[in-house]
């Protein structure tokens, strides 16, 4: 067969595309993905010769998981519908769960403010003008209390997007969750925890990657025994893809991270089986929808040999990729707002399509404010009608088997590999990220796309191309705006919570964790009763930081 499908190209190549081009030339000399793939005019099973369907597809739910980690996918159940959301105080974004579980989401998601997320107080003067801004402030239990007000934790599972304070923010949540009744082994939810990235693309860490590892391995033991339903990592590629870097560079720096994680915890003297089957992925889904499904089933083919072949894992569970997604905010314009929902359908169409296990779709107004509660609720029902009307999840991998999406599968996989070994060359990702590598690696890309964009041969529509003039991006549409007063009244709720509690058994807790952050016991316990004798966030990143000190950017030129 190969030989006559051979034949047969060069025979349609010679008398039906030569004479088209001779008349018509296509539209540009080459076709090329995000990641530098050449895109072929047309896709044979000649691409796939090399192709064994059980070593390189399998079956959905095993090994090696290209076709999707759950045997019956979203024939079974759909993915978690997970909006991302959080703005002003705990009061507000109460309000915007409710809303967001009352028109059919089936997770909660939790953006935090800048100051949160640095572990700085809103009372800090280093906090002014940004309290509230890009997502909730929270300070205290009290404020945890108050965002889950109504919100029985035993019912929803809560990601959180937080990294360097990620064990306080879990040790509110479980302190939380047991004063509902609810015992840390039915606590169900992620923290990110992934501050690697924040070193390469992001820049919210607070600590030396050495102690940020420590915390991340010390949040891995303490979950395994205590909160064995948590996930303890979201290993995020997304914030690496927002800052510019391709397709493969997602993949690539995303699995270095998750390889540098586990070896820590090994090193730390956990065995894997009893922590990777905790850990997760947090993936961006961009605007090549082709790309974007086989980026997908690459990480999850590559993760599942990286476990198995050279972690040795025995538990099918650690080879497993669990991931969500976040359709691609640094592809939303200001320009024509309304393009951005179209967007948005497509990129949340590669999710799913991809197999993700849950996904937050973005709305169309965020490129001028956070968003408004009718574009959340345009952003959630595009989900809703992949999921209901769509007919993409009435079977499981429905690309695979396509000559296209098999052949860039297998090239991702590739070409990710390949910087995963130059990673390893230089001793892993963290002395990788201290040379600079991988932040240089992504600054070259997103410069090569903006020049692209620039040069109009990257389209983006409404921006470069099918412009409207003296168009008002904004429109008629309605713009969120946090109220100003809040980040005073969140600084007079501190005070108060200041002046009632026992200053003296607190600073005991404190004096506790910094003894011990000195030592190697695990951190956990210590963060948890800091936090019941009613520490600040402020107050317990305070007393690691001196003892772990800060980190200063690397420098990349």
């Amino acid at each position: 067969m190969p030989d006559g499908i051979e034949q047969g190209r060069k025979a349609w190549q010679e008398k039906v595309v030569d004479k088209t081009l001779a008349k018509r030339p296509e539209r540009k000399p080459d076709f090329k993905t995000t990641s530098d793939i050449k895109v072929e005019r047309l896709y044979t099973p000649l691409d796939l010769e090399h192709q064994d369907y059980e070593r390189d597809l399998g079956f959905p739910g095993s090994y090696p998981y290209t076709r999707g980690v759950q045997p019956t996918m979203f024939r079974g159940r759909f993915w978690t519908f997970r909006q991302y959301s959080g703005f002003g105080d705990a009061a507000s974004t109460n309000e915007r769960f409710k809303y967001l579980l009352d028109h059919g989401q089936t997770g909660l998601s939790i953006a935090f403010d800048l100051p949160t997320q640095m572990g700085y107080d809103s009372d800090n003067p280093l906090a002014a003008g940004e309290v509230g801004k890009v997502g909730v402030a929270i300070d205290s239990l009290d404020d945890m209390r108050t965002l889950f007000e109504g919100i029985p934790l035993d019912k929803v599972s809560t990601s959180m997007t937080i990294n360097s304070t990620a064990a306080v923010l879990l040790a509110m949540y479980l302190v939380l969750a047991q004063s509902q009744g609810v015992p840390f082994d039915k606590v169900r939810g992620t923290i990110q925890n992934d501050v690697l990235k924040e070193y390469m693309a992001r820049g919210t860490y607070i600590f030396p990657p050495s102690p940020s590892m420590r915390i991340i391995s010390d949040i891995f033991a303490f979950c395994s025994e205590q909160a064995p339903q948590f996930n303890t990592i979201s290993i995020s590629g997304y914030h690496i893809r927002e800052a510019g870097c391709s397709a493969v560079q997602e993949v690539a720096f995303t699995l270095a991270d998750g390889i540098a994680y586990v070896r820590a915890a090994i090193d730390a003297g956990l065995d894997v089986d009893a922590f990777a089957g905790r850990l997760s992925f947090f993936f961006n889904a961009h605007n090549n929808l082709i790309e974007e499904v086989a980026k997908f089933r690459a990480a999850r083919r590559m993760w599942a040999r990286i476990m198995r072949e050279r972690f040795k894992a025995k538990d099918p569970r650690s080879w497993t990729m669990r991931f969500h997604t976040q359709t691609a905010g640094s592809m939303l314009t200001a320009q024509q707002p309304d393009n951005n929902v179209v967007r948005v359908t497509l990129q949340a169409l590669a999710a799913v399509l991809g197999g993700t296990q849950s996904l937050h779709t973005n709305s169309r107004d965020e490129a001028l404010a956070l968003p408004s509660e009718q574009a959340v609720t345009i952003a959630l029902r595009t989900q809703q009608l992949i999921a209901e009307e769509s007919g993409v999840s009435e079977t499981i991998d429905p690309l695979a088997g396509s000559y296209f999406v098999e052949s860039l599968t297998d090239q991702i996989e590739t070409k990710a590999l390949e910087y995963i070994e130059r990673i390893d060359q230089m001793g892993g990702m963290v002395e990788a990220i201290l040379a600079g590598y991988p932040q240089r690696e992504i600054q070259d890309k997103a410069y090569q796309w903006q020049r692209a964009v620039d040069a109009d041969e990257r389209v983006v529509v409404g921006v470069n191309r099918y412009v409207q003039q003296n168009e008002d991006c904004a429109g008629d549409q309605e713009i969120l705006r946090v109220d100003p007063r809040i980040e005073q009244q969140q600084v007079e709720r501190i005070a108060k919570l200041r002046a009632a509690r026992d200053e003296a058994a607190l600073q005991s807790k404190l004096e506790l964790l910094r003894r011990m952050a000195h030592g190697t016991e695990n951190l956990m316990p210590p963060i948890i009763e800091a936090v019941r004798a009613q520490g600040t966030l402020g107050e317990i990143s305070n007393a690691l930081r001196d003892v772990f000190g800060e980190f200063q950017e690397v420098i990349v030129v």
